[in-house]
């Protein structure tokens, strides 16, 4: 499994500013923000339900992965999607940072990714 979400009862905007206020808890900034939706309505004319990446970054913890791997950047930052859905719920899925980054043998990159897990789930549950 790559990744891990939760489930909301609100708006696509509240979503998206309950999401980044729990990352800021969690010392995650959002770095880059993708509306799919408009991406794809712009450039293909294609209707989607609205659909956001987040680029979440801890600066920190990428300041340790930069040391480990200078690589490292190729699996950065943490995406977080916001998307509706038929029913007008909005899921909120998780990258799971353990996983991805498990793709790099060296221990110092494991241990960040299962550091990065842990905060990213207290966000999750802080939704």
């Amino acid at each position: 499994m790559y990744g891990f979400s939760k489930t909301l009862n609100c708006s696509m905007a509240d979503a998206v500013a309950k999401v980044t206020a729990a990352l800021q808890t969690e010392g995650f900034g959002v770095l880059t923000e993708i509306d799919v939706q408009a991406t794809l309505k712009k450039k293909l004319n294609i209707d989607r339900r609205p659909y956001r990446i987040l680029g979440a970054c801890n600066p920190s913890y990428a300041h340790q992965a930069l040391d480990a791997e200078p690589d490292i950047g190729l699996l950065l930052p943490c995406n977080v999607v916001v998307r509706e859905e038929p029913d007008g719920s909005i899921n909120v899925g998780f990258m799971d940072p353990a996983a991805v980054l498990g793709l790099v043998d060296k221990a110092e990159i494991t241990r960040v990714g299962m550091e990065v897990r842990a905060k990213l789930m207290k966000v999750r549950d802080a939704l």
